[in-house]
């Protein structure tokens, strides 16, 4: 997530969630453990460890482990067989970002991939999840294993399924580059977008999918925004523990505690498309040095990506053309 949307407010919003609980909606988790990791998830894990792994040098937009990123999610998608749109499987752009010494501009590229549906087939879900982080600060590596390989490992995932499934309405994934830097990936696809902005049914955003064992919950904002959207995720269920939850997203939600600007999201909400964010909550080590691989309970993390996968399907499903 965006260091300047929600650094500011991440003391306040820590010691506000037990206070918060009581507005919380969501649906009832089971009291049973998460369940151990299989082989099933093996990959999947294997995503997480390799992009938030030191010799990435924390994938800061324009560095060289952002490049390296960049390669392994583009072998990644070679090795399923994913397709590139007709545009190229890569999406340079060249815009002004937010650094802590002040504006400067960043050369970024978007990794863009396609899976043609089988009934919508001019209607796109757009998955996304930003595969930079903030790399090298104050001579420390930030790996940014939550924020935001996880999601990107999520994505990776959910193609692979659909490989295998192939998805009613036609999906574009998009890896996109610059979040940390004010969303600059998101508002380049959306101002050049591989197909009409009119064709996209629904932006489904994966930002911070790893780290659920805070409330063991993953959140789901976007339904305020668009209420048809939320009695498709309210059959979802649960998955070792882990529910959804909906909300942050009304007017009623200030500061850190509203999401609906808090990730790439914001450049599709901003362009008046539907959009679904799914990310997990606060943890204290989020924008720090210790967003490591070795903070992430495997076990969670495939629940949490389980109950992704399942939402996508449901979504897919019963959205109408």
């Amino acid at each position: 997530m965006s260091r300047t949307l929600r650094a500011l407010f991440v003391g306040a919003a820590l010691t506000a969630l037990a206070a918060c609980a009581g507005m919380e909606t969501a649906t009832p988790a089971p009291e049973t453990a998460a369940p151990a990791a299989s082989a099933d998830y093996a990959q999947l894990i294997a995503d997480l460890r390799i992009l938030s792994a030191d010799d990435m040098e924390g994938r800061d937009t324009g560095a060289p482990g952002g490049e390296r990123a960049r390669a392994y999610i583009v072998s990644r998608l070679e090795a399923l067989g994913v397709a590139a749109p007709p545009m190229g499987r890569l999406q340079p752009w060249e815009m002004q970002g937010r650094t802590r010494e002040g504006p400067r501009t960043f050369n970024g590229v978007n990794v863009l991939a396609v899976i043609p549906g089988t009934r919508a087939t001019d209607r796109y879900i757009v998955i996304t999840a930003h595969y930079d982080h903030v790399g090298i600060a104050d001579g420390q590596i930030h790996n940014g294993a939550d924020d935001n390989a996880s999601g990107v490992a999520t994505a990776l995932e959910i193609a692979a399924r659909l490989k295998a499934a192939q998805p009613e309405h036609s999906v574009i994934f998009a890896f996109l580059d610059g979040e940390e830097r004010g969303l600059l990936g998101a508002r380049h696809f959306v101002e050049a977008p591989p197909v009409p902005l009119s064709s996209i049914a629904l932006n489904l955003n994966f930002d911070m999918t790893a780290r659920a064992e805070t409330d063991m919950k993953l959140w789901v904002t976007g339904t305020y925004q668009n209420p048809t959207l939320r009695p498709l995720l309210e059959g979802v269920g649960t998955e070792g523990g882990v529910s959804l939850a909906f909300g942050k997203d009304t007017p009623q939600d200030t500061g850190a505690d509203n999401w609906v600007e808090a990730s790439d999201h914001a450049a599709f909400y901003r362009a008046g498309l539907p959009f679904l964010y799914l990310g997990v909550d606060y943890h204290p080590d989020y924008h720090r040095p210790t967003d490591d691989f070795d903070k992430v309970n495997p076990a969670v993390f495939a629940a949490a990506t389980e109950l992704s996968w399942r939402s996508f399907q449901a979504l897919d499903r019963g959205m109408s053309r």
